[in-house]
């Protein structure tokens, strides 16, 4: 080789070097991470709550008469990739419409990710529950208070056992958690609280001696978990599994309510959203819906169902998600019924986006 050569390759070895360097998200042979610390954030999977996965219903619900569905009702995830190298990141920011966010927004400092998923797992348990109950509520189906769980060391340890059915306190009937509640902020520790329970078919009276609240000094403390179940015996899986957060919620009630209404509900179109969801049927909003639209857009939806608090967000997905479907802001269960039924109808509509 000449001298010319023979300097431009010994030049390109610390180039070489580097870029290899960068490629790599641990130094070899040490568990020393040279991972970045960042995230992005993408499109992710869509999934259609009135189908099957491998032969079993999404939405699985049982012990009342269900209906033949019609169109699609996706739920929309955002899809996280971490531990990146540098080359990694730049390539997804260079050559994708993903977001690159700090790792804590992600991953919260002082926490691991098998925490997150954790808990991640926990609010998606939650928003099943949540979404069964708005359903049924909707739906004006009967639904009583149940214990979830007892508290260790409790007053209600030993008194109150998981799945009583709670039929009434203080001598008054009761319908929803928050009655019971109500009844316990009445009085002080150290009073007695008369509950009535369903257990194993017979109704018992109990009486419980309320303790002083762990996180609020002098107020009364019972020590149970309530939430609500159906009355009718109606009890719905949710067969999905790698999939967290309590974002799929308001679709899941929408699922619920399609299965048990003779109706259709979409009227064969092919509908998408995300939004958490209460036992009272509001909606909540969530995070990526930019990527949840986009996601939305390129399996074919024709409308996007949006929690209002996530409308100005929405208008950062990419210009030919928006323009392909309409995207539509609600607050509650209703407004979601109600959205689908103007859309169908050809009604006109308050949008997120310009699209009409």
């Amino acid at each position: 080789m000449d001298r010319r050569t023979k300097t431009t390759a010994v030049g390109l070895i610390p180039l070489a070097v580097l870029a290899a360097g960068l490629s790599l998200d641990h130094i070899p042979g040490t568990n020393i991470s040279l991972a970045v610390p960042y995230a992005a954030e993408g499109p992710g999977p869509t999934v259609d709550t009135l189908g099957a996965i491998e032969g079993v219903d999404v939405v699985d619900v049982r012990g009342a008469e269900t209906f033949e569905t019609e169109g699609n009702l996706n739920m929309t995830t955002v899809s996280v990739r971490s531990n990146m190298t540098l080359v990694q990141a730049i390539g997804r920011a260079i050559a994708t419409d993903d977001t690159i966010v700090p790792i804590e927004h992600v991953i919260p400092p002082g926490r691991t990710a098998e925490e997150v998923d954790k808990e991640n797992q926990l609010e998606f348990e939650g928003s099943e529950r949540a979404a069964t109950v708005a359903a049924l509520d909707y739906l004006e189906r009967p639904t009583h208070v149940e214990v979830a769980a007892v508290v260790d060391d409790s007053p209600a340890a030993g008194a109150l056992k998981e799945s009583d059915r709670i039929v009434k306190v203080a001598g008054d009937d009761v319908d929803e958690p928050a009655e019971v509640g109500a009844a316990v902020r009445r009085l002080k520790p150290g009073d007695e609280l008369d509950l009535v329970v369903e257990r194993g078919g017979e109704e018992r009276e109990v009486a419980v001696e309320l303790g002083e609240n762990p996180h609020d000094e002098g107020a009364a403390w019972l020590g149970i978990l309530m939430g609500e179940a159906s009355s009718e015996g109606i009890e719905v899986d949710y067969n999905l599994e790698q999939i967290g957060g309590p974002s799929a919620g308001m679709i899941f009630s929408l699922a619920v309510i399609d299965k048990l209404t003779e109706e259709e509900l979409t009227g064969g179109s092919f509908v998408a959203g995300t939004g958490t969801i209460e036992a009272d049927g509001s909606v909540g909003p969530i995070g990526g819906i930019e990527h949840k639209i986009a996601a939305a857009a390129a399996e074919g939806a024709e409308l996007f169902l949006a929690p209002r608090l996530n409308c100005d967000e929405a208008l950062d997905a990419p210009d030919e998600a928006l323009e392909r479907m309409r995207v539509v802001p609600v607050d509650t269960l209703s407004d979601a019924v109600e959205a689908i039924d103007a859309f169908n109808s050809g009604g006109e509509q308050e949008t997120c986006a310009a699209k009409a």
